[in-house]
């Protein structure tokens, strides 16, 4: 599995983005912003930004990509074929991609006037989000993602947003929707969750001790809470799960991001709806 590392520069996450999704291809198992010498940018009269336009539903399934640049911000956002190919899951990820880059462009207009009013420069607000395949089944997509902003500050911020397109109803659910509920999952996961989770600390930590067991960054945390995922080493069925973990919240900002991965077994199933439970394949 590819391990994430920090950003180190304002535009790395938009240039290292496709390099830094893992997400976690199961199916294959399966910066700091420099702010000391900014030029100060002055509005201009009209910054227009239009949502690039949608993907006509007749036109032949294509991956999708969309990079914009301008001394507002820098806007990066695509997904892949699979995806354009079901046209409802092509239509919500237009609508999201028009969401994103209206929201980006709302509050970077914000900031740049804040940043006049205040006397101190303005860098270009980014978000990111680069949607890929977790993994293919004849039933379902895993899409994941990882999602990058830059809104000020020392250091851009990313997290991972996730979710799986069931085919059949064509439907989009969280995979937590496939669970009778978070304590259940919670319940069959969290033993070996934790042991793997402490095992990539102390390798990130060079073999360090712990140390202090009621330090937050030493203690387990709640794997239902992290973005959860689905994949597939066999493609018959989910027999993978995994678990992205952003940045503070399983350690400091510089350790980055933590990604646990854990097969499918009978606990897992069991805590599956009675609907569900054919969807997946115990390891």
């Amino acid at each position: 599995m590819n391990r994430l590392p920090a950003p180190k520069a304002k535009t790395a996450i938009l240039l290292l983005a496709p390099m830094l999704v893992p997400l976690l291809t199961l199916a294959a198992c399966q910066q700091t912003s420099s702010t000391d010498t900014p030029p100060t940018i002055a509005p201009s009269a009209s910054t227009a930004v239009p949502v690039p336009a949608p993907v006509p539903p007749s036109q032949t399934a294509a991956a999708r990509k969309v990079s914009e640049k301008t001394d507002l911000y820098e806007f990066d956002y695509s997904y892949p074929i699979e995806a354009a190919a079901i046209p409802d899951l092509r239509d919500w990820l237009e609508a999201d991609l028009g969401r994103t880059k209206a929201a980006l462009v709302a509050d970077a207009k914000e900031g740049r006037e804040a940043a006049m009013a205040g006397g101190y420069p303005f860098n270009a607000y980014t978000a990111t989000s680069n949607w890929q395949v977790v993994t293919d089944l004849p039933g379902w997509l895993s899409l994941s993602t990882l999602v990058g902003s830059y809104t000020g500050g020392a250091h851009p911020n990313y997290g991972f947003d996730a979710f799986l397109w069931d085919k059949t109803p064509n439907q989009k659910r969280a995979a937590a929707d496939l669970f009778t509920s978070k304590a259940a999952l919670k319940a069959a996961v969290l033993k070996a969750f934790c042991a793997e989770l402490q095992r990539q600390r102390a390798k990130k930590r060079e073999g360090a001790q712990l140390g202090d067991p009621e330090d937050e960054f030493n203690t387990c945390i709640d794997p239902t809470e992290q973005t959860v995922i689905l994949g597939s080493k066999g493609r018959k069925g989910f027999d993978r799960i995994g678990f992205l973990v952003a940045p503070y919240n399983a350690g400091p900002y510089a350790e980055g991001s933590y990604e646990v991965t854990l097969p499918v077994t009978a606990a897992v199933i069991a805590a599956a709806k009675p609907e569900y439970k054919a969807a997946f394949m115990a390891q």
